[in-house]
């Protein structure tokens, strides 16, 4: 009859989404009481929320009192990002500001999530204290909102991340991931991106450094403000594609390296990749090598199962 719940309490947001799932287990596998929630993919498994309902979100939040909400919802595709603006802004800035809001009201410890595209790459690495200069209206919406809630909520904590990848539904959730058919049908020559400097970073990671930062906080109130989290392998999707291949042992040379800038969709920041001094002087942090990561997320995804016998047995 007793279940023993944990006493410390953690809510998410966008809970169904690659980096909320990771955040929301790792959360939940370390004593802490998480719920989870998010929208179209919500039920059964987390609270269904619309985020921009400023009634529904007032509830949950009164009703479970949160200690820490960690805000991972938002519209995080540059290119769909531009072509919805007004729904987009209302979910990274609207709806973020009303959290932010929400969270003080309980005292509870906000962590917002952002992105490496607030800065403009052209002259990496980025410190915290860094001016900010979005080339696309993502980064712009994404800095709005990081502005939102630090003026709603000055005991928010922003934590800045680039490229995600990690365990997927569907290869289309991660950048990353995406470009793991066009690895394995080696039978037709695919170009890929070769200008753009990224640092893959696996969300189990992410996840592990919002517990960290959660739990430093509940000791030290100090622990707020901006924050960069970041892989340290820095890859063009040329150079990911490659190491995929190269991990399930399959051929490249089909895929071949296109190092002009791209000239459709949104821009893209050159380098813009994130300085982690800050997170890793208050000891907190976790990288997974990219080539054990990326094949522990595509491995279900293989196509042709063979492998299993070459690296297995």
């Amino acid at each position: 009859e007793d279940v023993d719940i944990p006493s410390r309490r953690v809510l998410i947001t966008g809970a169904t989404g690659l980096l909320g799932r990771a955040v929301f287990k790792e959360f939940n596998e370390n004593n802490w009481n998480a719920v989870g929630c998010g929208y179209r993919r919500a039920q059964p498994r987390f609270e269904q929320i619309n985020l921009l309902d400023s009634i529904a979100v007032h509830d949950i939040i009164h009703d479970f009192q949160p200690h820490v909400i960690v805000h991972c919802a938002a519209e995080r595709r540059p290119d769909v990002v531009e072509s919805q603006p007004d729904a987009a802004s209302q979910l990274n800035v609207a709806a973020s500001a009303n959290l932010a809001k929400e969270a003080a009201g309980v005292g509870a410890f906000l962590i917002y999530i952002s992105t490496d595209y607030v800065f403009d790459g052209t002259s990496p690495p980025y410190k915290e204290t860094d001016v900010p200069n979005p080339l696309n209206l993502y980064g712009k919406t994404k800095l709005e909102g990081e502005k939102a809630v630090l003026e709603n909520n000055e005991e928010t904590a922003v934590l800045r991340i680039p490229v995600l990848y990690g365990e997927v539904e569907r290869l289309e959730e991660s950048a990353v991931t995406v470009m793991f058919d066009k690895v394995q049908f080696s039978n037709k020559s695919a170009n890929m991106d070769h200008w753009q400097q990224r640092f893959p970073t696996n969300v189990k990671d992410v996840a592990a450094v919002c517990r960290q930062l959660a739990e430093k906080r509940m000791l030290d109130p100090s622990i707020k403000g901006t924050f960069h989290w970041s892989g340290n392998e820095q890859m063009t999707k040329y150079e990911m594609a490659c190491a995929i291949a190269d991990a399930f042992n399959l051929p490249s040379s089909h895929l071949r390296p296109i190092t002009d800038s791209p000239v459709v969709g949104a821009l893209r920041p050159k380098n813009a990749q994130l300085d982690c001094s800050k997170l890793e002087m208050l000891g907190i942090g976790q990288r997974t090598p990219f080539r054990a990561g990326i094949r522990e997320s595509l491995w279900p995804f293989l196509v042709d199962k063979r492998w299993r016998q070459t690296v297995f047995h």
